[in-house]
C-alpha cells in the first residue's frame, strides 16, 4: 500500500488498527535499525521504538502530509532516540565523553552483536563521535538517506549536514588507522 492509501485507511474508524499494523510492518524494521544505530543496545532500541510507535499512533490522525510519512516517522524515531540518550546522560550526570565510552561498552557486551573485529572497531569509532555527527553519519551511511531527507528530519541545512558528515568520516578514518 502507498502512504496515501495507508493514511486514508487509518482515518477510517474501523480500519485504523489495520493501517497502523501495516505501517509497523512497512517501516518498523528500518526504524528499529535507525534507533539501534543511535542507542546501540538492542533492549534500549526496542524500548525507544515502542515509545516511538505510541507517539505515531497518537499523532497519526494529525499528520498533515507536508512531508512523506517515512520522513515524519524518522523524525519521531530520531527525536525519541535523542531524548532517550539525553535522559540517560542527565540521569547519570555523565559528561558526553563518558556516554560515548558507555555506548562502546554496551556494544561489546551486546549478545546480539555478531560483527567481526573490523565492524566492532567501526562501531566503536562511531560511538566516539559527538552526538550530532554520529546521528548524521548513521542516517547517511546506514540508512542511506539523502542530505535533503536528513535536512527535513533534523531541521538542519544541507550544508551543515555535509560538513558534519565530512568531519565524522574523517574522525572515523583516524580512529580506524589508530586501532587496526
Amino acid at each position: 500500500m502507498s502512504d496515501a492509501e495507508l493514511l486514508t485507511l487509518f482515518r477510517e474508524e474501523n480500519s485504523a488498527r489495520h493501517a497502523f499494523d501495516q505501517i509497523i510492518h512497512t517501516y518498523g524494521e528500518r526504524l528499529y535499525w535507525h534507533i539501534r544505530h543511535i542507542v546501540l543496545s538492542h533492549d534500549d532500541a526496542n524500548d525507544v521504538l515502542q515509545n516511538c510507535m505510541v507517539k505515531v499512533w497518537n499523532g497519526l490522525a494529525f499528520f498533515r502530509e507536508a512531508s512523506k510519512l517515512y520522513t515524519w516517522l524518522y523524525r519521531i524515531a530520531t527525536n525519541e532516540a535523542i531524548t532517550f540518550l539525553k535522559k540517560q546522560r542527565n540521569h547519570r550526570f555523565q559528561p558526553l565523553a563518558e556516554i560515548s565510552q558507555q555506548l562502546s561498552e554496551t556494544l561489546i557486551s551486546d549478545p546480539l552483536f555478531d560483527g567481526d573485529a573490523v565492524q566492532l572497531y567501526l562501531q566503536k569509532a562511531i560511538a566516539s563521535l559527538p552526538s550530532k555527527q554520529r546521528l548524521v553519519f548513521n542516517m547517511k551511511y546506514f540508512d542511506e538517506l539523502k542530505y535533503e531527507e536528513i535536512s527535513e528530519i533534523l531541521g538542519t541545512s544541507v550544508g551543515a549536514l555535509k560538513a558534519s558528515y565530512h568531519h565524522a568520516v574523517a574522525k572515523i578514518e583516524e580512529y580506524m588507522k589508530q586501532h587496526i
